[in-house]
């Protein structure tokens, strides 16, 4: 891209390197202005200006005023039921004030350039909540900023715009708003009220006043951790077996911690009598066929975590391999700790050695929904005792995140051709693999959408034949009542 190379006034040098490089950056503009290339070179200009203006590269949590994260008035949490991240705006927070909006615009990037660079590639679903709003509430000009950030500045970001509960009042301004979206996002714009919205977004990741049974109270600090729990079994964390005699001297330090890292206790370096031991625990997982290649530890599988139906299915193998010439201490944390079982969830890894993990899903199916994370960060000369402590105080960049944003969870796929894709540990070609996973992936998310679309047909249909009946039952009153007169 030539045109943009010698414009270091007008664009941040660090923009235009990643434009040099980033196919798949280009590629979003290219597909969101149907390959037009005049009016995608048009979008990318607007886009790179903004960033530089707002120094969208250089916008942390430090450099966002304190309040606006107090406020809660905008974050990311939870997920819809195609697995899009959810992007909350709460409207009734939000008071239009001049002196503030190029901050509130700033907050508005920070969160959206935050989830680029953890989930890239990954689309939000907005969703603005409207109860108890008003028309003090209103900031047009903030409303396209807003739209404006997914329609030029973040391309391909949006998967769907949810207005819950907007009060009649302001369909006026919606109405605005809709000429703002342009042919190619309006279709992404759904109104819904608090019963409709669960078409969209599962009970679970809904707050109660929109009737549903998240749990979840946004507070700061600190920023929220995008739903990540450490994974726990039915009767507390799991602990293997060479962890129990380091338990005892982890009680008094646990006491003082989350009760979402009580599973963090190191194990001690595998002996080699403990090989039976880990090829029993590993027997029927799915073995990893690919890799991600990390500063720290390489990851297999690079991608997607697939399970089975079947009871000896209900497997998949997380490798870790510690590339460093230190110990490597790693946890592993997943957005649904009450249907999977991780062990070890966490431990440390000595130079050069691996360490298997075993993910087993339990009480119910793979959703898209879930996501899984593994975090590492070298260690020191820490003891066992220590290990708690050492993820409590280890500073944010020195922890290599690797996130798992694609599971799969296959149904009755009985043909030899699928069997020695994803039930043996045959040599195959991995991005084959990887595109069968995404393909059955998809159609099991077709399936659930040709149900409901199915449930919706047979409602109409027993609409029209009530109609039916009606309109008979009609005419023959009608009939009657001219016979007898």
């Amino acid at each position: 891209m030539p045109v943009f190379t010698d414009s270091a006034d007008k664009y941040d040098s660090r923009d235009t390197e990643r434009l040099q490089t980033d196919d798949a950056l280009v590629e979003g503009y290219l597909t969101w202005r149907l390959y037009v290339v005049d009016d995608a070179l048009k979008m990318i200009d607007e886009s790179l200006q903004w960033r530089k203006e707002f120094g969208v590269n250089d916008v942390s949590e430090s450099t966002i005023p304190r309040w606006m994260f107090e406020t809660g008035a905008v974050y990311l949490h939870g997920y819809d039921k195609e697995g899009n991240k959810l992007f909350w705006f709460k409207v009734k927070l939000h008071i239009k004030d001049a002196k503030t909006i190029l901050d509130k615009k700033k907050y508005v990037a920070f969160w959206l350039e935050r989830y680029a660079k953890k989930e890239p590639g990954m689309p939000l679903t907005v969703v603005f909540d409207m109860s108890e709003s008003g028309l003090s509430n209103i900031d047009m000009e903030f409303v396209k900023y807003i739209i404006n950030c997914f329609k030029v500045y973040y391309p391909k970001f949006l998967s769907k715009m949810i207005i819950v509960d907007m009060p009649w009042i302001m369909n006026a301004a919606w109405k605005i708003v809709k000429s703002w979206l342009g042919p190619e996002a309006i279709s992404k714009l759904k109104f819904a009220s608090k019963s409709e919205v669960q078409t969209f977004i599962g009970p679970e990741y809904l707050p109660p006043h929109m009737g549903g049974t998240d749990p979840f109270k946004y507070s700061y600090p600190p920023l929220p951790d995008d739903d990540f729990q450490t994974p726990i079994c039915d009767n507390g964390p799991i602990v293997s077996e060479d962890e129990t005699e380091s338990k005892e001297g982890e009680m008094e330090g646990k006491e003082t911690l989350e009760s979402s890292f009580n599973s963090e206790v190191a194990v001690k370096p595998k002996k080699d009598n403990d090989k039976g031991d880990t090829s029993a625990r590993t027997k029927g997982a799915r073995k990893p066929l690919t890799t991600f290649k990390g500063p720290l530890l390489d990851v297999s599988p690079a991608e997607e975590l697939s399970f089975g139906s079947g009871e000896m299915e209900k497997k998949c193998l997380i490798i870790l391999s510690n590339v460093t010439k230190n110990q490597v201490a790693f946890k592993v944390r997943t957005t649904a700790p009450e249907k999977y079982r991780v062990k070890p969830s966490s431990s440390c890894c000595e130079p050069g050695a691996s360490v298997d993990i075993v993910v087993s899903l339990h009480g119910g199916t793979a959703s898209p929904q879930d996501r899984f994370l593994v975090m590492a960060a070298e260690m020191d000369n820490v003891g066992s005792q220590e290990l708690a402590q050492f993820w409590k105080e280890i500073p944010k960049n020195k922890i290599m995140e690797h996130r798992y944003t694609h599971l799969c969870s296959l149904f009755n796929h009985d043909s030899k051709y699928l069997k020695d894709y994803c039930y043996t540990n045959k040599p195959c070609d991995s991005v084959l693999f990887h595109q069968l996973m995404r393909m059955m992936a998809s159609n099991l998310r077709m399936e659930q959408k040709l149900s409901t679309c199915l449930w919706v047909q047979k409602v109409l249909i027993g609409l029209v034949l009530v109609l039916m009946v009606l309109n008979l039952l009609c005419l023959y009153l009608l009939g009657t009542a001219q016979r007898t007169s």
